[in-house]
């Protein structure tokens, strides 16, 4: 075969004298090409963890703190408090040393005694501004002489050009709610979900766990939010995800979609070529830690930890729990197509692969016949069903031989590409045609995506791209960065030709992708049919509607006065009670990024405001009243939705307080119901514009259309929505059809009015006493929430 002369790195001839080596020279040079880029990363690393380590401070201060010190030695100043001499008369091998040289020694150690205590006095002094919320929960657009100055503060403090993880050592710890906050909040919470006579029950269960367990669990909570970073990310990780034992197709994986209304080329060699070289390079800053950190206001800084492992990161099944397995510099991918594997190396002569090089090498792929060996067609299902079954065929066929070769490649691999062959994406001429495209990102074929992958990237026939992503590693925005930045890249950066393909010169002498091998019994095989026969029953019964709602926008509701979140939230509460004519139990979900280690918290949504101005809309009645209803429940929206982002949330503290009474043995009636409790509406906005790569007044087609993830409960709705500049929101709505009381289609209208309904409140907004009253409501509500 032609690539197997490519791969030969030397050769050799037996003759009756001896062996007679002959080294390729174009290899050797890769080799050595290979390694300066090896150190030249390395190098980088290490400068860029140094900095990381010292700020605020910058290893030049530390030279200004030596020069200074040194100075006093000629002025005879002594600022050290005599520490320079006590240091002088203790150094070890002072005997063979100058009295000038132990002097100007013992400076320089005391000069950098004194600037690693001013770092960390910087530090601590910075964790302590970050640990002040109170910015956050003052009124849209208006800002306190306190804030300002603590703003100002904070900006002198965070120092200048900050790395990725600069700000990591200074970010507050999370705290721990008190236990009668969280049970206060937790019964305002669920009150208007019950009647009275169940009301009183939960209410005597709550008062019997504070009154009686409630101080030994939260004493040992307490005690880890102490020790560990973060009291919550690792239980969460583990207990939510990595000890589930159900598919996670579907049920965990979540999708992110591709450009709305662009494709900037209809190749899918050449699209993915220029794809996957963006993956390279904004890979190529993470691992530098060149990223700048997100900061809300520009300013306060989100914790990163999560971004350490979006590439070369697996998740290992096990028989009573996975494990997520995080390697470094993984210098190749594995590419599906048509039931075939291929491993695609990403390096050549120490470098990234160019995209016109990676275009060529999918080319090759797409352009291969071959046919899928025994059981490799359909092998990625063993991914989307039951855990157990899995990791007992990981366990049995694969621990040796080429199946352990193959896995092992799949498994260390940079991420897992998929060169889909039926064409997907919005058009505005079918109806549907959002709805097939979530489903093949979400589930596909159930063997064509491998779901314990950090993320697979989709590569379509008509240049459309997409992406499935794990969820036990990290969250939605996490992902969401990584792709901001590679979409904007491809477009306006990379480009392509005027043929559509990607730019540069193709270096043909390139090794064609090798192909992975299996030996799959016929055993294997079985597990392999009954994983996907499982995953294929969840898979088809996923009823999705993609929705754009382009009627109004954020700018229309910021316009009113309002949070478009909350704007948002009040309309999926209309909706869901149009639905189902009952209220439920709404999950929405926040971040708790601006302490170290922080994932998400739980916003209850379906609050007694939220009830109560749904019910004033079903009745036909006084607008000003409706109105002032709404902006009541709004406020009510905003301010809870700022306690969970600040760490009073409910649902995160009363999961680790059950944790806590299962490692102890504490039974508790309180903790088990608030657990089993079913979320059968659970939300999430998509963040939008993380980086502020595209400018979208200027590019106003170049947005994207956020993503989405499968059902919560069995007879509920799962709803994200992303706001898309001014003039456009789009929700992904998913459910079940097995249950007869839901339909994504169907509650996708109730959206859509529920939306215009609440837009014309605002309508008769000149009204004078329309206005005073709304505004009356917001200011005595702001008032309580500061």
């Amino acid at each position: 075969m032609a690539e197997a002369h490519q791969a030969v790195g030397f050769q050799f001839t037996v003759r009756p004298d001896g062996v007679d080596v002959k080294l390729s020279q174009e290899v050797i040079k890769n080799i050595y090409l290979s390694g300066v880029t090896a150190w030249k990363k390395r190098a980088i690393q290490f400068k860029n963890g140094v900095l990381a380590g010292v700020y605020p401070a910058s290893p030049s201060s530390w030279l200004i703190v030596v020069i200074a010190m040194m100075s006093t030695l000629y002025i005879r100043i002594d600022p050290s408090l005599g520490m320079i001499d006590a240091i002088k008369e203790n150094l070890p091998q002072r005997d063979y040393m100058s009295v000038q040289t132990r002097a100007v020694l013992s400076a320089i150690l005391f000069a950098t005694g004194l600037w690693l205590f001013l770092i960390f006095l910087l530090r601590y002094t910075l964790k302590a501004l970050l640990s002040y919320h109170g910015w956050i929960f003052e009124s849209h657009g208006r800002m306190s002489t306190s804030t300002k100055v603590w703003l100002t503060l904070v900006k002198m403090f965070s120092g200048r050009r900050p790395l990725l993880y600069s700000f990591q050592a200074s970010l507050p710890r999370l705290p721990v709610p008190s236990v009668d906050d969280t049970i206060h909040r937790y019964l305002e919470s669920v009150r208007p979900l019950l009647d009275n006579e169940k009301f009183n029950q939960m209410e005597i269960l709550a008062n019997d766990f504070r009154d009686s367990k409630a101080a030994r669990l939260q004493r040992y909570l307490v005690l880890k939010s102490w020790w560990a970073t973060n009291y919550v990310s690792d239980w969460w990780e583990e207990y939510i995800y990595l000890r589930s034992r159900g598919p996670i197709m579907v049920n965990s994986n979540f999708y992110v979609m591709d450009l709305l209304y662009i494709t900037p080329t209809h190749r899918q060699a050449a699209r993915a070529g220029n794809v996957v070289h963006a993956m390279l390079q904004y890979r190529r800053k993470l691992e530098r830690g060149e990223h700048a950190p997100l900061r809300a206001l520009g300013t306060v800084p989100m914790c990163s930890t999560q971004m350490e492992r979006i590439f070369n990161t697996t998740r290992i099944p096990g028989i009573e729990t996975d494990i997520v397995q995080h390697l470094t510099d993984r210098k190749h991918l594995v590419v599906y197509h048509k039931g075939r594997f291929f491993q695609v190396w990403l390096y050549t002569g120490g470098r990234h692969l160019l995209p016109s090089e990676l275009e060529m090498q999918f080319q090759r792929i797409l352009n291969d016949t071959s046919e899928p060996q025994p059981g490799e067609l359909k092998l990625a299902a063993l991914t989307a069903g039951n855990r157990v079954p899995w990791a007992r065929a990981r366990i049995q066929y694969f621990t040796q031989g080429v199946n352990k070769a193959s896995l092992d490649a799949i498994e260390s691999a940079a991420f897992f590409l998929t060169l889909d062959d039926e064409p997907q994406g919005y058009d505005s001429a079918k109806s549907n045609s959002l709805d097939s495209y979530a489903k093949s990102l979400l589930h596909g074929k159930c063997y064509d995506r491998w779901f314990d992958k950090s993320f697979t990237l989709i590569s379509y026939p008509n240049g459309k791209m997409g992406v499935n992503a794990e969820h036990s590693w990290a969250d939605a925005p996490i992902v969401g960065h990584m792709w901001e930045y590679v979409l904007a890249t491809d477009c306006f950066h990379l480009g392509y030709t005027e043929e559509g393909h990607c730019k540069g010169d193709v270096n043909k002498g390139l090794p064609f992708p090798n192909r992975l091998q299996w030996q799959l019994p016929e055993e294997c095989q079985e597990v392999i049919e009954a994983s996907y026969l499982s995953a294929k029953q969840i898979a088809d019964d996923v009823d999705f509607h993609g929705y754009l709602f382009n009627e109004f926008g954020k700018g229309l509701i910021k316009k009113c006065r309002t949070s478009p979140d909350a704007f948002i939230q009040l309309a999926l509460q209309l909706a869901q009670f149009r639905d189902q004519r009952v209220f439920c139990l709404t999950y929405e979900s926040s971040m708790t990024r601006m302490f170290r280690d922080g994932r998400t918290e739980t916003v209850r949504s379906c609050t007694s405001e939220a009830v109560a101005f749904v019910r004033a809309m079903e009745d036909p009645g006084d607008k000003k009243q409706q109105l002032a209803l709404f902006r009541k429940a709004a406020d009510k929206h905003q301010n809870m939705y700022r306690l969970a982002m600040t760490g009073s949330g409910i649902d995160r503290h009363l999961f680790c307080l059950y944790i806590v009474s299962k490692y102890l043995g504490v039974d508790s009636p309180f903790l088990k119901q608030v657990l089993s409790e079913p979320w059968k509406l659970s939300t999430s906005q998509t963040p939008q514009q993380q980086l502020n790569l595209v400018d979208i007044n200027k590019f106003p087609k170049y947005v994207g259309a956020g993503g989405g993830f499968g059902p919560v409960a069995d007879d509920g709705y799962g709803v994200s929505y992303i706001i898309i500049g001014e003039n456009l929101i789009t929700f992904h709505i998913s459910s079940k059809f097995s249950s007869p009381d839901t339909d994504s289609y169907r509650f996708g209208q109730h959206i859509q009015s529920a939306m215009l309904d609440i837009q014309e409140l605002f309508k008769p907004i000149n009204d004078k006493k329309t206005v005073e009253l709304a505004n009356h409501v917001q200011l005595e509500n702001g008032k309580k929430h500061i």
